[in-house]
Order: structure tokens, then C-alpha cells, then sequence
């Protein structure tokens, strides 16, 4: 079994954390290809072949959701931080400012 994604030895992690890096990795991959598939659609002349390389991006969108949905779920910290940055109007960067405040606020 590959263990590149764990930075301790697996047998020594719990089956929760274990799921956590897995999730992680998910989410990590669906970003990645996301990106893929934005350069691939920047420089595709055929229309037909781009439409479809759209519709299969808009598939890693959702699954990088629904992974990051998950792991919000599963650790209050992260899931604070993204509900006090994320889908809000006004400065990005205060609002993370503001997240980190509330994250501090949490026991884990």
C-alpha cells in the first residue's frame, strides 16, 4: 500500500486520520485537475472537444466540493474557517483574519 501521503508512519495513525489524509489527497487531486482541465480549455481550438473538456471540469468542481464538504464535516476548526471566509462579500483577507479569531475560539 502506498504511503506518500502520510508524513508518520500509517500503522501508528488512527483510522480517522487515516481517512482524513485520503480525503485530503482527494481534494488535493480534484484541484489539481481542475486546473488541468482550465489551461487544456484556454488553448483548445475545437469547440466540440472544448465543451467537452467544460463538462468534465464541472465534474471535478463537484467533487472537489463534496470532498471539501467532507472534511469540513469532520474538523470543527476548518469547518469554522470556511464558513467565516468563504461565500462572503468584503475583504478576503480580514475575513481570514476573522476566521483565524473564531478557529482560536474552538477546542478541538
Amino acid at each position: 500500500m502506498p504511503t506518500d501521503q502520510y508524513h508518520e508512519p500509517p500503522d501508528e495513525l488512527s483510522p480517522e486520520i487515516r481517512t482524513f489524509a485520503r480525503m485530503i489527497a482527494s481534494l488535493q487531486e480534484e484541484a489539481e485537475a481542475i486546473g488541468w482541465y482550465e489551461q487544456r480549455i484556454s488553448v483548445e481550438p475545437n469547440e466540440q472537444a472544448r465543451a467537452i473538456m467544460e463538462n468534465a471540469q464541472q465534474e471535478e468542481f463537484k467533487h472537489f466540493a463534496m470532498s471539501l464538504e467532507w472534511l469540513a464535516r469532520h474538523n470543527e476548526k476548518w469547518r469554522v474557517a470556511l464558513q467565516n471566509v468563504l461565500f462572503k462579500a468584503g475583504d478576503i483577507v480580514e475575513h481570514g483574519e476573522e476566521a483565524e479569531e473564531a478557529e482560536g475560539k474552538v477546542d478541538d
